[in-house]
């Protein structure tokens, strides 16, 4: 994706990354995570604001910040970062709530052309995973960076 985005701050071995959102409600430190699962190299995709107490990702709030489209930019580039270093490796991502994933299907719809160039990408639907496809409201997405 060829849009503005924000500066990454991550650790050698590109599992979380941190970048200040700021917009119309001032900066906002947001984290991007990459958790290994049960399942040989397959890794859950984390993201949220930064939880200043704990240092946690907070994936409940809703910051409405105005940039959706820089922040969106910006977790695709950890992707890109995170895929490149862990090769082989699939990505899962959900959100927090049935709202949040249809955003995140809504993203993935606009720049689907540009995704597929470097990515295969899958939905989730009640029966089983399926090569994405518009319109299909998925609980879950996959994605794995493809051999180039």
């Amino acid at each position: 994706m060829n849009l503005d985005r924000y500066e990454l701050k991550s650790g050698e071995k590109l599992e979380v990354f941190e970048f200040v959102s700021i917009g119309s409600k001032g900066s906002i430190i947001k984290l991007v995570q990459y958790t290994p699962t049960n399942y040989k190299d397959l890794y859950n995709l984390g993201f949220g604001d930064k939880n200043i107490d704990t240092g946690d990702i907070d994936d409940t709030i809703i910051s409405n910040n105005g940039d959706s489209e820089k922040v969106l930019a910006t977790v695709v580039a950890t992707l890109y970062a995170f895929t490149e270093k862990h090769e082989g490796c699939m990505v899962y991502a959900t959100g927090s709530t049935k709202s949040r994933t249809r955003l995140y299907r809504m993203g993935i719809t606009k720049y689907l052309d540009e995704i597929k160039q470097d990515f295969d990408i899958y939905g989730e639907n009640p029966t089983e995973w399926e090569e994405f496809r518009i319109g299909v409201g998925y609980s879950a997405f996959l994605v794995k960076l493809k051999n180039i």
